[in-house]
């Protein structure tokens, strides 16, 4: 529209936007969990709030649990090989992934940076891996306590996506995770003011490398999410959902961040995963 500034096309385009809750159960979870899978299955069948949740078990869980979810639920990874087959032990692909129900994968949590060597490339690698098999990539990006500390924030998370994101990203094939690093798992969280910080300066990163894909593009925020503070995170400009740890392996604190999405927003199905 003709006249209409930026940050109001921006919110317009926020607006379209359904929020992803995606839980990362990371290395917890047996067969008795997927009683919790059902359990919050339940839950937003009776609610049906405005939001894509998804649950990512850990490999052995996943074809069980989508066998379990029902539609509204969706289940993914937690990380995928590059490769499609082949001599790599231990490893799964993304297309394997998709043979056992699951629809996205979590790409670049800084856990497989730290304990598993990952560089931007890997994850790069990986993301085009994703959109291969036809599962939404999370890309996950965050700075560490000691560059945070020192002011480098924005610049370790710029230089993150542009070397971890590859072209070919749009909203419907890919979200972004911003985790502070120093605040999974710690009970800390950046300020209001951090966040939003943060998350400007991601979108307008996004937006400068794909054009309007990047105005739509959903920026999770990750690190020590919790009922209690998920209505404050999930209100701030530009948060477009969460990556949810520890809170997500229990139906009921999980279900009070998927209602805190629900009543932050007002959202239609576009970009459901």
């Amino acid at each position: 529209m003709i006249g209409e500034g930026h940050e109001q096309r921006q919110a317009k385009a926020m607006r379209g936007m359904r929020p992803l809750i995606a839980g990362n159960w990371k290395m917890n979870g047996l067969g008795g969990s997927l009683a919790e899978i059902a359990s919050i299955g339940r839950w937003i069948a009776n609610n049906r709030p405005a939001a894509d949740i998804l649950v990512c078990p850990p490999f052995t869980l996943i074809a069980r649990a989508a066998a379990v979810a029902p539609d509204h639920l969706r289940i993914g990874g937690q990380d995928c090989h590059a490769e499609p087959s082949g001599a790599f032990t231990g490893d799964v692909s993304a297309e394997m992934l998709n043979d056992a129900g699951a629809v996205a994968v979590i790409i670049g949590h800084s856990e497989r940076r730290h304990f598993h060597g990952e560089t931007d490339e890997i994850v790069a690698a990986k993301a085009r891996a994703a959109w291969r098999a036809g599962l939404l990539a999370i890309v996950c990006v965050g700075e560490k306590e000691d560059q945070h500390d020192s002011g480098q924030a924005r610049n370790v998370v710029r230089a993150q996506i542009e070397a971890s994101l590859p072209q070919g990203a749009n909203p419907a094939n890919t979200a972004l995770a911003y985790e502070p690093v120093w605040a999974i798992g710690s009970g800390r969280t950046p300020s209001a003011d951090e966040i939003v910080s943060m998350h400007g300066s991601i979108r307008a990163q996004l937006e400068e490398r794909l054009g309007a894909g990047g105005a739509l593009l959903r920026i999770l925020y990750g690190g020590s999410v919790k009922p209690a503070n998920a209505p404050t995170v999930l209100s701030q400009a530009n948060v477009g959902g969460v990556l949810v740890g520890g809170a997500s392996l229990r139906a009921e604190e999980f279900a009070g961040i998927i209602r805190a999405a629900a009543d932050a927003s007002s959202h239609d199905s576009r970009f459901a995963v």
